[in-house]
């Protein structure tokens, strides 16, 4: 009898095997359609280039975008500045007219960091979209992060 059960279990395993019934490198990928297909594709340094859109167009931009990524608990943090501080710090300085932009850190602070404006418009802008972008691209290859799971070293 125990012979006979290991039989067709390797009889079941090898017919597995050879139809293809077992997990793909697409595991990951249950996508909801339209929803992500049009984060990916934005292009980022169209939509976020400050010189053709300016830079009213792009902080909306970001604002639009940005929104979104917190619902999803995906906003950027650089520099210990979360990308919603950057955006109103460049909010300020459009209505200041200031050269730089000095955004407070995700404890309130002013942080040491400090940019141009225009570039800190960009990159946030950059920043919100990306994050959209990253977590859609994530589901399909988060397995090409696993050892030995099709990552070559």
């Amino acid at each position: 009898m125990k012979k006979i059960l290991n039989l067709s279990l390797v009889s079941v395993a090898a017919f597995a095997l050879l139809t293809g019934c077992t997990t793909s490198k697409e595991l990951g990928t249950a996508s909801t359609g339209a929803e992500n297909n049009k984060y990916s594709k934005i292009d980022v340094e169209k939509v976020c280039n400050v010189s053709t859109n300016g830079i009213s167009d792009v902080i909306n931009t970001a604002k639009i975008y940005n929104v979104i990524a917190i619902e999803k608990n995906l906003e950027f943090r650089r520099l210990t500045v979360n990308n919603s501080g950057l955006i109103a710090s460049v909010e300020e300085a459009i209505k200041t007219n200031a050269k730089q932009v000095n955004p407070k850190n995700f404890k309130g602070k002013t942080s040491k960091t400090k940019l141009e404006t225009n570039f800190a418009a960009h990159r946030a802008c950059k920043f919100a979209i990306r994050a959209l972008q990253q977590a859609e691209e994530a589901k399909s290859s988060w397995r090409l992060a696993i050892p030995g799971d099709g990552y070559k070293y």
